[in-house]
């Protein structure tokens, strides 16, 4: 058998959309429930402006209830220097930075280019290394723009490329907006791969036109052996339309990889029960084909 690694984003990508407000208790106990089904690696939250995302005004005090846990990568993503000293202050030993493949986006999200936006994360990446803390890069509009439509690969390397320099040990590519199939997922990776570690990078699918799970093995075949993904399907993209699907569900990740030979470690039944007892506090059901199987059917597979 072979091993991947899931880093499981549904704490922080997959809430942050939520239009409820989730309390800290809820999200703290949410991760507990990921780790205990044997999840290795996951985001956490994100130290940003609570103005700017509200559902993740409680960074602090879920990265500080949640802690360290030896073996296990607990992720924040900190876009500035205060919020990396945020991610450390409530130690965090992990954190992101992230920028975009499409200049345009780049430029209408954040009003800098992507060249800038790479400047503005640079001491940031200096400030983590002095801390020590492990720094992981993303890369969003990997394959295409809502803006721009297609994005070329030579841009998606030039990103990754620069987020190496600044000293990341993985980067994460990242389908935002869910418009990949398994033959440009392959692509992506083999061209990125030709100049860059491929062990160094990891996939972050979206399931908006249904590929989201083969894009996952498109990955898993061209040589990434880490994927991203959120329990019960959480989270989405606004500029992906507002009833397009989310991230690809873990459960459904979990479910084809452990089938088809691959481990990931994680406890299916332990999972499924978990993203069942969010939707609950949530308020609407999950979006995973392989929990609403089990809701529908007493056999298990």
């Amino acid at each position: 058998m072979r091993d991947v690694t899931i880093v499981e984003v549904g704490a922080r990508d997959g809430l942050q959309n939520e239009a409820i407000p989730v309390s800290a208790d809820v999200k703290v106990e949410f991760i507990e429930r990921l780790l205990a089904a044997g999840v290795s690696a996951l985001e956490v939250t994100s130290f940003v402006r609570a103005d700017r995302i509200p559902q993740l005004a409680d960074a602090s005090e879920v990265a500080t209830r949640v802690g360290s846990r030896p073996g296990t990568r607990l992720i924040a993503l900190t876009p500035n220097s205060r919020g990396l000293a945020g991610a450390l202050a409530a130690g965090v030993e992990e954190v992101a930075i992230f920028a975009a493949a499409s200049e345009e986006f780049s430029q209408r999200n954040i009003n800098t280019s992507v060249a800038g936006s790479l400047e503005m994360f640079r001491p940031v990446a200096a400030e983590a290394e002095a801390a020590g803390a492990r720094l992981r890069g993303y890369v969003s509009m990997v394959l295409g723009c809502p803006y721009q439509g297609e994005v070329p690969l030579a841009d998606v390397v030039a990103v990754t490329e620069a987020l190496f320099a600044l000293g990341c040990a993985e980067v994460s590519l990242g389908d935002t907006i869910g418009v990949g199939a398994p033959g440009t997922v392959r692509r992506l990776i083999e061209t990125v791969g030709a100049s860059c570690d491929v062990d160094r990078l990891a996939f972050h699918g979206h399931d908006t036109y249904a590929t989201g799970l083969a894009n996952a093995f498109a990955a898993l075949d061209a040589g990434v052996r880490t994927i991203d993904c959120s329990a019960g399907g959480l989270g989405g993209c606004p500029y992906a339309g507002p009833q397009a699907r989310g991230n690809v569900a873990t459960e459904d990740v979990v479910y084809a990889f452990e089938k088809s030979g691959i481990r990931t470690g994680i406890d299916l039944d332990v999972l499924i029960d978990t993203s069942m007892w969010l939707s609950a506090h949530l308020g609407h059901p999950p979006r995973s084909a392989v929990v609403n199987a089990r809701r529908k059917s007493p056999a298990q597979p």
